[in-house]
């Protein structure tokens, strides 16, 4: 589902997606991508301390293939809508 992302990182080097997240979910999956591209996931971690954007982090750095370090929350980290920043290095 997030084919088209990781082909504009790759040209890029950088990408921007607007995440609106629902922790406390089964496990962590992308649910839908919306019409004006915000990415809807679900998180398998509690919304405490932030286990929830950690848990974000470490999904979206697996997907994209990059290092957690790479994978940033520009806005929203105390929020369900999020403003994330992938860096690719390679």
């Amino acid at each position: 589902m997030l084919s088209k992302h990781k082909q504009l990182l790759k040209e890029k080097g950088e990408l921007y997606l607007r995440i609106k997240a629902r922790p406390g979910a089964a496990k962590t999956a992308v649910r839908e991508i919306t019409d004006d591209e915000t990415v809807k996931m679900d998180i398998a971690a509690p919304p405490v301390k932030g286990k929830a954007n950690k848990e974000l982090v470490e999904f979206l750095a697996k997907n994209f293939a990059v290092s957690k370090n790479n994978v940033k929350i520009i806005s929203g980290a105390a929020s369900r809508t999020k403003l994330i920043k992938i860096i690719n290095n390679s």
